[in-house]
């Protein structure tokens, strides 16, 4: 019994979750194989941790974990770690990682569970990490004030309380957000709900369902991650030269001949992404950063900026043996190569209706503007001429008060802006709904704020009242965000 005991607890330390084992409680010899293959696997040289290595350029697809239930609690335990990955053959890069070298696992949750992550933070430097997009407590936010020491660990619980979508957590730490995404501090969170699981979408995890972080970086001349920013581009925004997509280099993916359902997030600092396909071909938007559009949106392609997520069907029905890649047009990079050369094995249909459920208050019963000018202070970043402060709040916001953020850039550069806590409605773009772009349609927690532009943005803060506890507002081009583009405000 004590060998079972210690066999289970090591399983459980070397995946870093409560997964299932199966044969656990069999024969002894068979969960010896299993620790001792998970072991040597773990601690082998390797460029992808998690699943087992893809051929050379092949598309790496972060581990999925749908954690263990247990007293009605599902855990997830997520290690924050230094690692070696491997960007270009024969060459090993430094990097960063959670649950492995380089990004972190995707984790799977359902609307009103209740969960909780741990993270333990392995790192020589502290951090934090906050959940991207999900509607939490303050104290569970993973901002700046929630810091994770070296050697120390942080769990954060709460109900999943909002719509299917695409989340993602990174660290929050100030000052230091920018370099520590950049050296590979980023995973997903996939949210279904029981709207989403009926719709007949493509679903099949890494099959038809494939999740994609996309990353801009530079590198040394042996390979290394270079993140040195000048002045300079600390207010242009950090930007590389080498296109990572799930930390691989210019990657392909075999697909096959049927629907194929992208979930996109600009991962990058401050990169500025327009998608597209090199057929010019046209697909579907059916989800933003935080539900489903209405209807699918056919479009020949979509603008993020960083921290914006969308997710896109396109239909290879006919492509049986072509091949062809996702792009940028801004940049005329080439980031994915999909080649169809796989039968289908389901028959998933586009549907036409994608969500009855979604709210849209009228703006006219908004009790109150606040306004935001994204601009400059003492030669830092700053908002309404205010730099970053942990000891100030800037705004005090009722609870269930809705109101209308009008939001400007006052420069000749690009900036976005985030929310946390949150999922708001944009409202107008430059004066007119028009200018609305088809993935801000829905529930949003990021814009894009092109130079000299501005937008109104329906918002409502909902369920968490917390006087003690902030919540920030920023530009989500990391060196603005560190640079003092932030404030906070506590719900009242």
């Amino acid at each position: 019994m004590k060998r079972r005991t210690f066999l289970k607890s090591s399983l459980i330390s070397l995946t870093g979750a409560m997964l299932p084992v199966k044969g656990f409680g069999a024969d002894d010899d068979i969960i010896w194989m299993t620790l001792a293959t998970i072991n040597s696997y773990l601690y082998a040289d390797k460029s992808h941790p998690g699943n087992p290595k893809p051929a050379p350029g092949e598309l790496f697809i972060p581990p999925l974990i749908d954690a263990q239930t247990q007293n009605g609690l599902k855990k997830f335990s997520l290690k924050i770690q230094e690692g070696r990955h491997t960007f270009f053959s024969g060459t090993s890069t430094q990097t960063y990682g959670i649950n492995g070298n380089y990004l972190g696992p995707t984790l799977y949750m359902r609307r009103g569970e209740k969960v909780s992550i741990t993270y333990t933070n392995s790192l020589r430097e502290s951090t934090t990490m906050h959940g991207h997009g999900m509607h939490v407590p303050a104290a569970m936010d993973g901002g700046p004030h929630q810091t994770i020491r070296p050697g120390s660990k942080w769990t954060t619980t709460y109900t999943v309380n909002q719509k299917a979508c695409t989340n993602w957590y990174h660290p929050h730490y100030m000052g230091k957000t920018a370099e520590q995404v950049y050296k590979g501090l980023a995973g997903l969170i996939y949210i279904e709900d029981e709207e989403s699981m009926l719709l007949g979408l493509p679903n099949q995890y890494a099959v038809n369902d494939i999740p994609l972080v996309v990353q801009d970086r530079r590198f040394t001349a042996n390979k290394q991650l270079d993140y040195s920013p000048t002045t300079r581009e600390i207010r242009q925004g950090y930007m590389g030269n080498t296109f990572l997509v799930n930390g691989v280099v210019s990657p392909y993916f075999n697909a096959e001949a049927s629907l194929l359902r992208l979930r996109i997030l600009n991962g990058s600092n401050a990169r500025v992404y327009r998608f597209s396909f090199s057929d010019q071909r046209d697909f579907h938007i059916i989800a933003g950063d935080n539900s489903f559009l209405p209807e699918p949106v056919r479009v020949g392609e979509v603008r993020l900026s960083p921290g914006e997520r969308v997710e896109i069907v396109v239909d290879l029905k006919g492509d049986l043996g072509n091949s062809f890649s996702l792009m940028d047009l801004s940049s005329g990079a080439n980031l994915l190569t999909l080649r169809v050369n796989k039968r289908a094995n389901t028959s998933a249909s586009l549907p036409k209706q994608l969500t009855s459920t979604l709210e849209f208050p009228h703006f006219a019963n908004a009790v109150r503007t606040r306004r935001f000018d994204l601009g400059m202070a003492n030669m830092h970043m700053a908002i309404n001429r205010k730099t970053m402060s942990l000891n100030r709040i800037d705004e005090f916001v009722p609870l269930n008060a809705l109101e209308i953020w009008e939001v400007r850039n006052t420069m000749n550069m690009n900036h976005n802006f985030h929310i946390h806590a949150t999922h708001f409605i944009v409202l107008e773009r430059n004066g007119s709904s028009a200018n609305v772009q088809p993935h801000e349609r829905a529930y949003k927690d990021v814009v894009f704020m092109p130079p000299g532009s501005r937008v109104k943005l329906l918002v409502k803060m909902t369920d968490y009242r917390d006087r003690n506890n902030a919540y920030m507002y920023h530009c989500h081009i990391l060196e603005h965000e560190d640079d003092g583009m932030m404030g906070q405000f506590v719900v009242t």
